[in-house]
């Protein structure tokens, strides 16, 4: 498995089979591990070119989500690190001192919005990202069958869990039906001298932050990312030779993405029906060096809608 860390992101290739991408967004690190097969497939010429915009999805994705994130909820999860801290060293009256500050922002936080469930206090990326065609992945779950067929059923739980694509968004949340409560029943305990039982508690109620993941196919951002650049070229008048190869280079790169996304299980067969419709529409349109506006309008409407459902 190949993995990297840059500025805070957690990058996998499941099935170790290419290099993992890089990005500039920030974020805290969660490692997941998968197995990894032998072979590598790298990327083909359009996919490599989109990189950016890929990018540029994921990290606009993480950036809404940071800007939801509230300071009050940031700062009570700080100091309740900062009160087991001081318990650990002893420190009684520091140890008070920062749930105090915990219930305030908590009640803060539950004055301005009482209905609020959970309050969000962090978000990380991690990026699990397989370059395969849809043979490969194809082969893969035939050999997990086999391995299903056989008892083998950890070999298979492996393969399985290799085949993915996605950036997966992870947000982490206080959860307040019930951290206030735990916070307030702690300071009665640390007065009593049961400090262990106090850290203890403390522990228990960092334990209870709610982790909600918002998942991302990355094969419908690439082809959605291809196909911006391959209708910017259907719109060019005269096109010469090599851009008719390059437009149906594109058109195809995009395909093999969708069928890609398929394979992995990224949505049903129906609902990639209409999106192949399309770009057999628009290879229609295109053929023999016609050009014109609006090819491409159908497919991207489908393409945001898609993501929006399986995301």
């Amino acid at each position: 498995m190949a993995t990297a860390v840059i500025a805070g992101v957690t990058f996998i290739s499941p099935l170790a089979l290419a290099a993992p991408e890089i990005s500039g967004t920030t974020a805290s690190v969660h490692e997941i591990k998968h197995a990894a097969p032998k072979t590598a497939e790298p990327k083909n010429k359009e996919t490599q070119q989109v990189s950016p915009q890929v990018q540029a999805q994921v990290e606009k994705s993480e950036a809404d989500k940071r800007a939801q994130l509230l300071k009050d909820a940031q700062a009570a999860v700080d100091q309740t690190h900062k009160a087991l801290d001081a318990l650990d060293q002893g420190k009684k009256d520091e140890a008070l001192a920062a749930l105090e500050q915990v219930t305030g922002k908590l009640d803060l936080i539950l004055a301005r919005d009482p209905k609020l469930a959970l309050a969000p206090v962090g978000v990380s990326t991690v990026i699990m990202d397989l370059y395969a065609s849809p043979e490969t992945v194809k082969k893969a779950v035939a050999q997990a069958r086999v391995f299903l067929d056989n008892g083998n059923v950890q070999q298979a739980r492996s393969l399985l869990d290799s085949l993915a694509s996605e950036s997966d968004l992870e947000v982490t949340n206080i959860p307040l039906a019930t951290y206030p409560d735990a916070i307030k029943a702690i300071a009665p305990l640390i007065d009593a001298g049961k400090i262990d039982e106090a850290k203890t508690r403390l522990t228990a109620a960092l334990n209870t932050l709610v982790i909600e993941t918002y998942a991302t196919p990355l094969p419908a951002v690439r082809a959605k990312a291809i196909l911006n650049d391959a209708e910017k070229l259907a719109e060019k008048s005269g096109r010469s030779q090599e851009d008719n190869k390059k437009l149906h280079d594109q058109i195809e790169a995009a395909r093999q993405q969708l069928k890609l996304g398929q394979v992995l299980g990224y949505g049903s067969r129906e609902a990639y029906k209409p999106l192949y419709d399309q770009l057999d529409s628009i290879e229609k349109k295109t053929e023999g060096g016609k050009s014109g506006k609006g090819f491409f309008d159908q497919i991207q409407e489908l393409l945001k809608s898609f993501k929006d459902r399986i995301s």
